[in-house]
């Protein structure tokens, strides 16, 4: 009998290698299925590969699950065989995984790790023993993430590097370096320490041979993205934008040289199906195509040997980024979603400086990216969740998030051209902020200071909820009332009391620039000036958003000109002026030249003025315009309503599996900044600043 089992492994293998899954399948089930008893091994290993193939085709993991508990089962009752007995463990813990069954994955992994110890304790190969424990421990980090187990989870990690280390094998050391550091971003404790964690992957990545680098896509894509995580959040752009540039440029090698093989390989699959070929020019040309194949399985950092690597060009090319080699075969995240987050920071990048139009193409880029993907796991505007398979949820819930960063992003430039009804498209899919930043750009203060107090009501973020407050507080000011100024008060007092704790710097300028607004509304001028060139040194140093330090010179300028600073008041002002042309940021034009024009009167300059003044009344029309478009869209009401928005409520345990447990927060303070407009705190005041949001996400990392 084992001699049929070969056969229908053979004929299996071929199946997989022409892309017909299900017949690989039936091959294989033939044997599970058989009146003649084959031997347990024999069993062990078809239903392995099942469960492999089930795994990896489709999202079946409750018949995969099935499969593998029987393996384990009848490896209880062999000795030996510690290769099949790891991979049943390793496979078995992917399920419970996959349908959420955290307790259930632990305890397997336990087991597993006993059985590790007692092997190394017996001499056994120490070079598999050692693969299979960084599995293992790999495996069990990512359950203990999910239940907020932080400190537990780098020790596993920890476990994990010594085991790579001791194999002497830089890309697994890296794997587990990089793995740590993404714990430690997640967790966000001790800045001191994260440093180091981040010094430990650089070292990690200089360990690894520069021949052997191009080879370890995965790894650079990870690496480089949490080192961009990374100073977001402690507000070190300049560093963020050149770890983006390596990454964009890499990202644009790989897909260029992906396009040109596959042209080549679409040429040579042409010239393969002529029938006058003789059967020498065939041979050579069927060697050209596997050497082509080669190269994109090379290129996706596939194993050439692994089952299944062999055949189409979508098979060759991979949808994922692997991070670790085989056991491990670790992967953060598949490949198009990486592209996308690439995209997503070149425009969060982007977007503060400037530059719309590659932001606008990296959004549209991304978006459609995402949108692809979403309809590949089945995403549909009617669909539910209780229609979903539970491994495509935590997918489709990555997706679905860096769709809403993207809109997030689409609604921020839209907002700062003046693109109200633009922005009302997007706006109807994304939170309380939002709302509250469209209700005023529109002028609607009261709507947003509502939606701006929900969102910090809704948020377990102290920097998020802070800089909601503080944009409540503008819009209470910009209402321009006693009361409404009382309110903002009694917003701003607290959070100032408290600014030496915020870690970013864009908390900081937030709350200097709202406190600035208050003392003017006070009339406390000369500490006002204080304040606000504070935060404008603060912003020019730091943040690099050309918007926001526009805003701050506009008002310093009205400030310098309330003391009767004409000269340094011109200076400034016109430098506000060439920055919000070149940002096409209407409100803030409007506001620079009407405080101009007081300066002009001042000075008694009346060419200027009347100039100046005819130059303000064309931009004032156009903005109302746009206002009154927006007013009057079908959107508008909607989208200022002092409604909060009712998101449907998930189960505690289906939240936990899709969030990644209660306490899962990837705060990585991702720039934003939209303009907000205000009416005149004095004569010259008619525009407020843009101010940056900080987003504190909730991730599941996969290992």
């Amino acid at each position: 009998m084992e001699e049929v089992a070969e056969g229908l492994w053979s004929l299996a293998d071929h199946e997989e290698k022409k892309g017909e899954i299900g017949r690989a399948i039936k091959c294989l089930e033939a044997i599970c299925q058989s009146t003649v008893s084959f031997l347990p091994i024999i069993e062990v290993k078809t239903r392995l590969r099942i469960a492999t193939l089930l795994l990896k085709h489709t999202h079946n993991v409750n018949q995969a699950k099935s499969h593998l508990e029987r393996s384990h089962l009848l490896l209880k009752s062999i000795p030996s065989c510690f290769d099949l007995k790891c991979r049943a463990f390793s496979l078995l813990s992917q399920c419970y995984h996959l349908v959420g069954a955290i307790s259930s994955q632990k305890h397997i992994l336990t087991r597993a790790l006993d059985l590790i110890a007692s092997a190394a304790a017996a001499a056994a190969d120490q070079l598999e023993v050692k693969l299979w424990a960084c599995n293992f421990y790999s495996q069990l980090a990512n359950a203990l993430i999910i239940e907020g187990d932080y400190q537990s989870s780098i020790s596993a990690l920890e476990h994990g590097r010594l085991s790579a280390t001791e194999l002497r094998y830089p890309e697994l050391e890296m794997f587990f370096v990089t793995s740590t550091l993404h714990v430690h971003l997640m967790q966000w404790e001790d800045e001191n320490v994260i440093a180091s964690a981040v010094s430990k992957c650089d070292e990690a990545w200089a360990s690894i041979h520069p021949e052997r680098r191009p080879q370890c896509l995965g790894l650079f894509f990870y690496n480089e993205l949490l080192h961009i995580f990374y100073r977001l959040r402690i507000c070190d752009y300049k560093n963020a934008a050149q770890h983006i540039d390596r990454l964009d440029a890499s990202m644009k090698n790989e897909l260029q040289q992906r396009q040109e093989l596959m042209e080549e390989l679409q040429a040579l699959n042409q010239s393969l199906s002529s029938s006058d070929l003789s059967p020498r020019d065939k041979l050579a040309l069927s060697g050209k195509q596997s050497q082509l194949l080669e190269q994109l399985r090379t290129m996706a950092g596939q194993d050439s040997f692994a089952p299944g690597n062999s055949g189409t060009v979508k098979q060759a090319w991979g949808e994922g980024l692997e991070l670790a080699p085989s056991p491990i075969n670790g992967e953060w995240l598949p490949r198009n979603a990486v592209y996308a987050l690439v995209d997503l920071m070149v425009a969060t990048l982007g977007r503060p400086k400037g530059l719309f139009k590659e932001c606008s193409k990296r959004i549209q880029s991304g978006m459609l990216i995402v949108q692809e993907e979403l309809m590949k796991l089945g995403i549909t505007d009617n669909l539910k969740e209780v229609d979903l398979q539970h491994s495509a949820i935590w997918m489709a819930g990555v997706y679905l998030m860096l769709l809403m960063q993207f809109l997030e992003n689409k609604v921020a430039v839209e907002l700062t051209r003046s693109e109200f009804v633009g922005a009302q498209e997007a706006c109807e899919s994304i939170i309380e902020m939002l709302r509250g930043q469209y209700a005023h750009s529109v002028g609607c203060y009261s709507e947003a200071a509502f939606h701006y107090i929900e969102a910090a009501k809704l948020t377990e973020s102290k920097s998020t909820r802070a800089i909601s407050q503080v944009y409540a507080a503008i819009s209470y000011i910009c209402i321009g009332d006693a009361d409404s100024s009382s309110l903002a008060l009694d917003l701003i007092g607290p959070i100032y009391r408290t600014i030496d704790s915020f870690v970013g710097v864009r908390e900081k300028t937030c709350i200097l620039f709202a406190y600035g607004l208050l003392l003017m509304k006070q009339h406390d001028l000369q500490e006002a000036r204080n304040r606000l060139a504070r935060g404008l040194q603060m912003t020019h140093a730091h943040l690099g958003n050309l918007q926001l330090v526009a805003q701050y010179l506009t008002i310093l300028g009205s400030l310098a000109l309330a003391l009767h600073d004409t000269v340094q008041a011109r200076e400034i002002l016109r430098s506000a002026l060439t920055l919000a042309k070149k940002l096409y940021d209407i409100p803030t034009q409007i506001w620079v030249l009407s405080v101009l024009t007081a300066l002009y009167q001042e000075v008694g300059e009346k060419g200027n003025e009347m100039e100046n003044a005819e130059y303000h009344r064309k931009k004032a029309g156009d903005l109302q315009k746009r206002l009154a478009d927006a007013h009057s869209s079908i959107h508008h009401i909607e989208l200022v309503d002092k409604v909060k928005v009712e998101a449907m409520q998930f189960q505690d345990l289906d939240m936990k599996r899709l969030l990644g447990g209660p306490s899962m927060r990837a705060n990585l303070d991702i720039p934003e900044s939209v303009g907000l407009s205000a009416p005149a705190p004095n004569t010259y005041t008619s525009r407020l600043v843009d101010l940056d949001l900080d987003t504190g996400r909730r991730t599941k990392r996969k290992y």
